[in-house]
């Protein structure tokens, strides 16, 4: 196994957690830290010493024993279960379980929810995007603000190429004035508000590992009383900052921490928010963190592009009335943003991938940042395109470039706002 599935170079996610043993951790280019990890909850005595009791000397904080008959929730049996950690999971505040289903005959030792794939769950999660809002949540609150500000470019979308596509729709200064107002208010108030807040999430990251499962003890009575362990979602045993509802900027919230040892309780009661990294850690921990490098390249995209932003309001475009100064002051500065956009989410798409050139399709973040890349490609045309003085089909295909950039990253924005609220993902390990 190469060095990079090994070894995680300063935090490795659940070093004192006495009821998780690492099997393995992988990640997609060998520099950087790995960006998943499975960890083994075993099978421990406790089935079999605590089926009639109902406690064991060794049990876990984080237990309780209930009858499998009083489970409201939809359940499945599973044979084995991992938990997966992944770096994005981990940013975004997600404990994910990976399960295998036992074969016709053989026996269950674990009762899990449903995989969150399945069509009851996802509808239930969608409806949950329209219904729920956690502003204390800084990860709900990035997706919620990318969002809006895609819905925005949308706009500035039409504004800009409609009225190439159907002149007669054209109303006055729509171009100068829808174009530039939505560009502005896109490009400042809502990417580069939204890419601060990556930043801030990525540096209050629970590099420890955070499990946010409850463990109880099931006794199957329709089958023999044998007892089984069931993992329910636990918001007391979660210490992420998404926790907190009083406000994102806070202490983590408190859990139960009586399973983990001396120094790893001191590092929860001492975790605080911070606004910035020490020069220690990033020099040490954040340089290795693809996420934290794809927030950076998206901050600078962010940061870049909001010139053009601001170049694109009117009293400020429409006196650009020389080619160079509309290249340098406003075309110029979409297609460096844009490509700050187009490296933020390479990096996060290598970040959810096993192997730097295989798709991880099967992951959600994959494709968020897939959409998103889409749309910084777009962007980055349109900036391309616009230099193109007087050529008709380059500024026709330059609007048309941000129409279909702005959908892509209203798809990806939604699908992160769809992940920010599915906290506790199950997925089926296939045999």
């Amino acid at each position: 196994m190469p060095p990079r599935n090994k070894h995680f170079r300063r935090h490795e996610p659940f070093q004192h957690d006495k009821t998780l043993t690492l099997e393995r951790a992988e990640g997609p280019v060998g520099w950087f830290n790995p960006t998943r990890a499975h960890f083994l909850y075993p099978v421990r005595s406790r089935l079999k010493d605590g089926a009639e009791t109902g406690h064991t000397s060794d049990e876990s904080p984080h237990e309780s024993h209930q009858n499998i008959a009083s489970q409201p929730e939809a359940t499945q049996p599973a044979k084995t279960v991992k938990f997966l950690w992944r770096s994005r999971d981990n940013r975004k505040g997600r404990h994910a379980l990976l399960v295998r289903r036992p074969a016709p005959g053989e026996e269950s030792h674990f009762v899990t929810p449903r995989c969150t794939s399945d069509p009851s769950e996802v509808l239930k999660n969608v409806v949950r995007t329209f219904t729920y809002f956690p502003i204390w949540d800084i990860s709900w609150l990035v997706a919620f603000i990318f969002t809006w500000g895609s819905v925005v470019w949308v706009l500035n979308g039409f504004f800009a190429w409609l009225p190439l596509e159907a002149p007669s729709t054209e109303f006055h200064n729509e171009i100068l004035y829808g174009g530039g107002i939505t560009a502005f208010i896109g490009a400042i108030v809502f990417f580069e508000t939204g890419s601060i807040l990556l930043i801030f999430e990525a540096v209050n990251a629970d590099n420890t590992g955070c499990f946010g499962w409850a463990v109880e003890q099931l006794i199957d009575e329709q089958h023999g009383g044998k007892p089984k362990l069931h993992l329910t979602a636990s918001r007391h045993n979660c210490r992420h900052h998404h926790q907190n509802r009083h406000n994102f900027v806070g202490k983590g919230a408190n859990i139960l921490t009586k399973s983990f040892g001396l120094e790893e309780e001191k590092s929860v009661q001492k975790r605080q928010w911070q606004w910035f990294p020490s020069w220690h850690d990033l020099r040490t921990h954040y340089i290795y963190e693809l996420g934290f490098l794809a927030g950076v390249a998206q901050l600078f995209g962010a940061t870049v592009f909001g010139v053009s932003g601001i170049t694109a309001l009117p009293g400020i475009n429409n006196h650009l009335t020389h080619q160079y100064a509309l290249n340098g002051a406003y075309w110029i500065p979409q297609v460096i943003g844009g490509s700050g956009f187009i490296a933020s989410s390479i990096l996060y798409l290598l970040e959810t991938q096993q192997k730097w050139y295989i798709p991880a399709l099967k992951i959600l973040g994959w494709h968020i940042a897939f959409w998103n890349l889409i749309g910084a490609i777009g962007f980055t045309l349109c900036g391309a395109l616009g230099m193109a003085y007087g050529n008709s089909g380059a500024q026709y295909q330059a609007s048309l470039s941000t129409f279909w950039g702005s959908w892509a990253f209203l798809i990806g924005s939604y699908l992160q706002l769809y992940e920010s609220l599915d906290k506790h993902p199950v997925e089926e390990e296939k045999v």
